[in-house]
């Protein structure tokens, strides 16, 4: 049971990566991308039926988290306060930005509404691989089983760590880079015209830094976290879910250097599914990892809740899981086509 938690709770991140992710990419980079007002409405309106919506799989992995593992909630939440309370402003900008753009008629409001859009929705990309890269290098978890962090310190990845250092950095720019690809992607598969011809071109771009850029973080992590890679040759869910990430991203180069936006944007989704997967996969028990002493990771299994409740969250979880998954089949399919 614990272990299925587990994968509940890596599917529904990782979803919320794939379906957030590509809301905050077209965000990041509508700026670059669009070149006049009647553009960037375009890429507003491309988003506009989802954006708010893939918000609920952020709520439901905190839902998970909160019913199966509370234990690592409580102390991730304490810790990562800062941080959180970040995340928390910068998801406000971003509803703001989309719906303030509009309430006057004049090209210098627009225009600062969509530099908040763009910059609250860049710094949440880096805040989320900044928290990804955390809970690789490790948390300065005390005996007591808690932990705090700064913004940061001296930018090494030793104790005393901060939330920033040049690993979780690397990390945060690495997703923004792969964010952005995949908010290209999307807009190339939605918009039509010259903006889908220059969104398709930025996709490729940002797709060869994004190959690029996978090595480096690969073997920085090694670096910083080794035993992340002990047992690699055990976990054959973690080589499924590369597999899965390297396929993901020929097919995001292959469908959009061919003219087949779907294609590419589903390759996208392929790739960053993938690459969160084999991440899980090789943590796996670990859900807050002691950068000190390894004693003191909070697993899976020391941080789930009793059997009983961890069988009655699912039973909810079944009630509940097929809903979300209709309403977003629905949607697309209301919505599918080009933006007008």
């Amino acid at each position: 049971m614990v272990e299925l938690w587990y994968a509940i709770a890596a599917l529904f991140l990782a979803a919320y990566a794939v379906m957030d992710g590509f809301d905050l990419g077209v965000g990041a980079l509508h700026l670059f991308v669009a070149k006049n007002d009647a553009e960037r409405r375009s890429a507003l309106a491309a988003i506009g039926p989802y954006w708010d919506g893939n918000e609920v799989f952020l709520l439901s992995s905190g839902g998970i988290l909160f019913a199966a593992f509370p234990a690592a909630l409580a102390v991730g939440l304490s810790g990562f306060y800062l941080a959180i309370f970040l995340v928390l402003w910068t998801l406000v900008l971003r509803g703001i930005s989309i719906e303030f753009r509009s309430h006057v008629d004049d090209p210098l409001w627009r225009t600062a509404w969509d530099f908040v859009f763009c910059g609250s929705s860049a710094f949440l990309a880096i805040l989320f691989g900044a928290a990804l890269g955390n809970l690789i290098r490790g948390l300065p978890i005390d005996a007591d089983g808690w932990f705090a962090l700064t913004f940061f310190t001296s930018f090494r990845t030793e104790s005393p760590v901060g939330i920033l250092d040049w690993y979780t950095v690397l990390v945060g720019v690495f997703a923004l880079v792969t964010l952005m690809a995949h908010g290209a992607a999307f807009l190339a598969w939605k918009t039509a015209g010259a903006l889908e011809a220059r969104s398709r071109s930025f996709a490729l771009i940002l797709f060869g830094l994004v190959t690029a850029l996978w090595p480096v973080v690969t073997y920085a992590t090694r670096v910083v976290s080794p035993t992340a890679f002990a047992t690699l040759g055990e976990r054959p869910l973690a080589w499924l879910g590369a597999t899965a990430a390297v396929l993901g991203l020929a097919a995001a180069f292959r469908g959009l250097s061919g003219g087949r936006a779907l294609s590419g944007f589903l390759g996208s989704c392929a790739f960053i599914t993938g690459i969160l997967g084999s991440t899980a996969a090789m943590m796996f028990p670990v859900l807050l990892r002691a950068i000190d002493d390894p004693s003191r990771s909070l697993t899976a299994y020391t941080a789930a809740s009793a059997p009983s409740s961890l069988a009655t969250a699912l039973g909810w979880f079944a009630l509940g899981a097929p809903l979300c998954a209709t309403y977003f089949v629905i949607v697309f399919r209301l919505h599918r086509g080009k933006v007008a």
